[in-house]
């Protein structure tokens, strides 16, 4: 196994369900120990990528590796793992059940009180996973995530419906993984959130990636205005040249869309 392998390596991946392009032509490159957050509104294309990176479906064109293999190998291989927005939870169970049983699957049993330890479930372990609130529930799942003891871990929406103790607590539990030279990657349309968080924001608007780069840079870009119009092809050149200052973010439908500080 090639240990220098990049953590993500994407290459014009596009999805489409029926007339609509989901992820268009997305090119993408993730260092081992990067935490890196993938910020849009919903329906941009974020949980439809990050789909593909875990193997759950596959890319229409494109090319897609996870530490130099097809997702579905790294997953079975145990190098990635994802804490993902709903399921996957036996409401019957406790939850320190719930983890023994997919720590046996793992051949990890002796994981099991270190994971709850890391999760900050120590104290709600018998407790049913039905009455464990939306925060405890995405904990449990980081957990469970946790048990393969990957090399990346996929975050989708992991705080949405969570109340704001609930989402700063998920997020020290997260820093402190991430803090042991973990790969994260999650998905959020809270900029707050990637910014706290992440070191390397990646934003995704109309199933493409519109811009890339450190929070700060980002902050700065998402703090300019936008204006759009409906104009021809023929004008993406002259605009270009003709206002300094002016970037073209996006260009769909007809419609230009065009920011300035």
């Amino acid at each position: 196994m090639n240990q220098t392998a990049l953590a993500l390596s994407l290459d014009g991946i596009t999805k489409r369900f029926g007339d609509v392009t989901a992820v268009d032509r997305v090119d993408l490159r993730v260092a081992p120990g990067e935490v890196v957050a993938f910020l849009g509104p919903n329906g941009a294309g974020k949980t439809t990528t990050l789909d593909m990176v875990l193997g759950l479906s596959q890319p229409d064109s494109g090319r897609l590796e996870v530490f130099g293999l097809p997702p579905r190998r790294a997953a079975r291989a145990g190098r990635i793992a994802a804490v993902l927005q709903t399921g996957g939870l036996l409401e019957d169970f406790t939850v320190l059940e719930t983890v023994r049983v997919i720590a046996s699957l793992h051949r990890r049993d002796d994981e099991v009180d270190a994971v709850l330890a890391r999760a900050g479930l120590v104290e709600i372990a018998d407790r049913k996973v039905s009455r464990c609130s939306g925060g405890e529930q995405q904990r449990l799942k980081f957990a469970l995530a946790l048990l393969p003891d990957p090399d990346l871990i996929v975050l989708d929406e992991p705080t949405a419906g969570m109340d704001v103790e609930s989402r700063r607590a998920f997020w020290a539990t997260m820093r402190a993984d991430a803090g042991a030279g973990r790969t994260v990657v999650f998905a959020t349309h809270y900029l707050e959130e990637a910014d706290a968080f992440a070191d390397r924001i990646v934003m995704i608007a109309g199933g493409r990636v519109v811009a890339d780069g450190s929070t700060a840079q980002i902050r700065a870009r998402a703090g300019r205005r936008v204006v759009s119009a409906v104009v021809g092809d023929q004008w993406l050149t002259p605009l270009r040249a003709e206002l300094p200052g002016v970037d073209v973010v996006e260009h769909r439908g007809g419609r230009l869309y065009l920011a300035a500080a």
